[in-house]
């Protein structure tokens, strides 16, 4: 009993430590210092290939660097950073209707067998006969209507950065954007996979030519404490069958 009553406590005070940190203070945003795009800045990795011209291309006008005037700006390694472009404007609806019918009859009637049915009805009360005997009628009807209908717009610019290069030449690149307005705080999570080839010569990509693309805007504050339920209501609808 004991056990089970600090397990519950410490599941109540480990929910509560989310709301807890903006009580009469606006939320508190994540510390750079611990971001991974950080990280991957600070340790750009090793060279892909050695450059032994790297020195005498600096003081020309035309090198391939990024710096000089003609050069590729676009991000090619782990730290560099590019902007993604998310526009999603989409509408979807759908809708289904079905209909089915069924009837059936069957009538059987003896009226003569070998005069069993008159014999029969002589003892019957009034009104009775076993001339019609067997009746059968049966039907069925169902119907069914579904529909579905989605509007979503949703258009955003995050910064992300390169995180590593894989073996094939592909980013993984991962970017946030943290927003707080008041005592809300919005935020905006990028990560997935892009080619070298699909950033733009502005250093942009949009998020459909993201594979394994993930989009996450959301936010916490108190305005959203408001609006979700609380856990010990969460717990019950996802237990109680009924």
């Amino acid at each position: 009993m004991i056990k089970t009553s600090l397990c519950f406590g410490l599941i109540l005070a480990s929910a509560a430590c989310a709301r807890m940190d903006h009580i009469g203070k606006p939320p508190t945003m994540t510390p750079q210092l611990e971001s991974d795009e950080r990280s991957a800045m600070l340790n750009p990795g090793l060279p892909l290939r050695a450059d032994p011209a790297r020195d005498t291309d600096a003081a020309s006008l035309w090198a391939s660097g990024k710096q000089s005037l003609l050069g590729d700006r676009r991000a090619l390694q782990r730290g560099d950073i590019l902007t993604v472009v998310v526009e999603i404007d989409e509408k979807a609806e759908i809708s289904n209707s079905t209909s089915r019918s069924r009837s059936g009859s069957e009538n059987l009637s003896v009226p003569h067998l070998f005069g069993l049915p008159q014999r029969i009805n002589e003892d019957l009360p009034d009104g009775a006969s076993l001339d019609n005997a067997v009746e059968l009628d049966s039907s069925g009807k169902s119907g069914g209507d579904g529909s579905v209908k989605r509007n979503e717009k949703l258009t955003l610019r995050v910064a992300a950065t390169v995180m590593q290069v894989l073996p094939n030449g592909v980013l993984e690149i991962a970017g946030s954007q943290e927003v707080r307005v008041n005592f809300e705080l919005r935020e905006l999570l990028v990560e997935g996979f892009v080619r070298p080839e699909d950033i733009s010569r502005q250093n942009e990509i949009t998020y459909d030519k993201i594979a394994s693309a993930r989009v996450s805007y959301g936010g916490r504050g108190q305005i959203t404490d408001v609006q979700q339920p609380r856990y010990g209501q969460q717990i019950l609808d996802a237990v109680l069958p009924f």
